[in-house]
């Protein structure tokens, strides 16, 4: 029964969410490391910024092993190369993000090591948020460019129907005008 209320595939439904903790693990880190200069404690400020990297890391392997199970049919669809460049960003992505939790944990510490594990996690960070644009930007080509969320190519080139014709080239009536609209009276 719980296997009925998830979206079949599911890799769509997850990616968005290891980019979410991507965009927003910057701006904690930053406000962790503001917060513990300025006296808080490193476990109760910047562990929220370990909390996101943990949930990064976490959701990024989710949605690895998503696109792992859809790969058969994606594969089929798409250029091969176009592919491997978003699989090799989504390894990208989950190492560097392993890396950058790894360093967050040293800034729990209260002492020069945990100060200089906060600043390199704060500057890792970066990479984390650029490796997540890198992946984002090859799945959305996969999707948009390739037709990999539908399994036809559209010829727009974005994933959306040029006017007139359905992606399975069937026409369509044009949308109505409002002059057609317009009563007489």
């Amino acid at each position: 029964m719980f296997a009925d209320l998830l979206p079949v595939p599911l890799h769509p439904a997850i990616v968005h969410l290891p980019i979410a903790f991507a965009v927003l693990l910057p701006l904690f880190a930053i406000g962790g490391l503001i917060a513990v200069r300025r006296g808080a404690s490193p476990r109760a400020a910047w562990g929220i910024t370990v909390a996101m990297a943990a949930a990064l890391v976490a959701t990024g392997l989710i949605a690895k092993e998503t696109g792992e199970d859809g790969e058969d049919r994606v594969e089929q669809i798409v250029p091969k190369a176009a592919f491997e460049a978003h699989e090799e960003a989504a390894d990208r992505f989950v190492v560097i993000g392993v890396a950058v939790f790894a360093l967050s944990l040293l800034g729990l510490r209260r002492d020069a090591i945990g100060n200089a594990g906060r600043i390199v996690t704060t500057l890792g960070t970066v990479a984390v948020l650029a490796a997540g644009y890198s992946v984002g930007h090859a799945g959305g080509q996969l999707v948009y460019q390739h037709g990999a969320a539908g399994g036809k190519r559209t010829d727009c080139g974005w994933g959306g129907r040029r006017r007139g014709v359905t992606s399975g080239g069937q026409a369509i009536p044009p949308p109505l005008r409002s002059e057609s609209l317009t009563f007489r009276g």
